[in-house]
C-alpha cells in the first residue's frame, strides 16, 4: 500500500513544532515538505527551528519553506516569541551546521512547486492560518485538483472563540485565531472544492495537556524526542494547554480515533465576530472532528515520542 502524501503548513508555535515532530514519525506518511506561515512566531527563529527539529530526525531530505504572507490580525508579540525560545535548546543545536535545505521559493511558491510534482493528489495538513495556502491558489488555481483533502486545526463552531478582548478591543471573541488572523483566506479556501476536515477547538477543549501525560513523558525522556517535547511543553506551563494542533495531526494515522460529522459551514468576514466559524445552510459541507478517544490517543503519542534517534 503506498503512503500517503503530505504537505505541512505550521506557523511556528509550541504546538506546530510538536506536530511536526509526530508527523515524521508517522511510517504512514511520506511527507513532501514543510512551510512556515509567519503568524503565531517570528519567521527566521520558527524555520530554524523546524530545520533542526529535521536535522535531529535525520530527516534532511525534508525541505523547508518560508512563506512570506502576512495576515489581516497579527498575533501579540508574546504569543510569537516561543519559537526564540526554542531555537536554543541545547539539544537542537549540538550540530554545527544545518543539513536540512532551505527553499530558494517563497513558502507560497513552493506549494505550488510541490502540489504540480506529485505523483498523486496530496494531503495538506495546515496547523496554521490559511493565508499561504490561498496565495498559492490564486496564484496557480489548477493546483486545488491536486489536492486530496485539507486536514485543518481551526475554528470554534458551538463554543467560544480563543480571540481575547485584551488582544482584539472591538472582536466579540467568538473567533478561533487560525481563522482570525486571515479569515478573508480562510473564505477564500471555503470558497474553493477542497475537501475540509477541521479540528475545531470544539474538540482541543476537551484534550489538555495533563500532569499525568506530562509525568508519563517524563518517564521516557532517555529517548531524546520524548526528552525535546518534555522541553516544549514546559514552556506552556503558564497558561491553559491544550492538544491543538498535535491533535489535527494524529489524525492523518489514527483516524479510527475519531468521531467525525458532516457539517454546512461558511466565515465571517467582517464586523465585531469576523473569522467565526458557522454552521450555515447551503454552505461549504465539511468534516468535522467531535470526538476523539482521548487515552488511545494520549497513548499514541507516548509510543511515537519513544523512538531511538539516528
Amino acid at each position: 500500500m503506498s503512503k500517503k502524501l503530505v504537505l505541512m503548513d505550521h506557523d511556528g508555535a509550541i504546538d506546530d513544532f510538536l506536530s511536526l515532530m509526530l508527523l515524521m514519525t508517522m511510517t504512514e506518511i511520506e511527507p513532501l515538505g514543510v512551510v512556515i506561515t509567519p503568524a503565531d512566531c517570528y519567521a527566521n527563529a520558527a524555520v530554524s527551528v523546524s530545520r533542526k527539529i529535521l536535522d535531529l530526525m535525520g530527516r534532511t531530505d525534508i525541505t523547508v519553506a518560508e512563506s512570506t504572507v502576512r495576515g489581516l490580525n497579527p498575533f501579540p508579540p508574546d504569543f510569537r516569541r516561543d519559537c526564540t525560545i526554542i531555537d536554543h535548546f541545547p539539544i537542537l543545536n549540538e550540530r554545527e551546521q544545518l543539513q536540512t535545505p532551505l527553499a530558494t521559493r517563497t513558502g507560497q511558491e513552493f506549494i505550488v512547486e510541490q502540489l504540480q510534482a506529485a505523483s498523486e493528489p496530496v494531503t495538506l495538513l495546515l496547523t496554521g492560518p490559511l493565508t499561504t495556502l490561498a496565495a498559492a491558489i490564486a496564484s496557480e488555481p489548477t493546483i486545488v485538483n491536486q489536492i486530496a483533502e485539507l486536514v485543518w486545526m481551526g475554528g470554534a463552531l458551538n463554543v467560544p472563540g480563543n480571540v481575547e478582548k485584551a488582544f482584539a478591543l472591538e472582536h466579540d471573541g467568538s473567533a478561533e485565531w487560525n481563522v482570525f488572523w486571515d479569515c478573508l483566506a480562510a473564505k477564500y479556501i471555503w470558497d474553493t472544492q477542497i475537501p475540509i476536515t477541521l479540528c475545531p477547538l470544539d474538540l482541543t477543549n476537551n484534550v489538555p495537556v495533563t500532569p499525568e501525560f506530562i509525568r508519563r513523558l517524563t518517564k521516557q525522556r532517555h529517548y531524546p524526542l520524548s526528552d525535546l517535547v518534555g522541553m516544549c511543553y514546559a514552556l506552556a506551563i503558564p497558561q491553559n494547554y491544550y492538544c491543538w494542533d498535535i491533535l489535527a495531526t494524529a489524525y492523518l494515522a489514527r483516524p479510527e480515533l475519531y468521531q467525525t460529522v458532516e457539517r454546512e459551514t461558511d466565515i465571517v468576514i467582517s464586523g465585531t465576530s469576523q473569522g467565526r466559524t458557522i454552521f450555515q445552510a447551503g454552505g461549504k459541507s465539511i468534516k468535522v472532528m467531535t470526538r476523539v478517544d482521548k487515552e488511545s490517543f494520549y497513548d499514541y503519542l507516548l509510543q511515537q515520542f519513544a523512538i531511538a534517534l539516528g
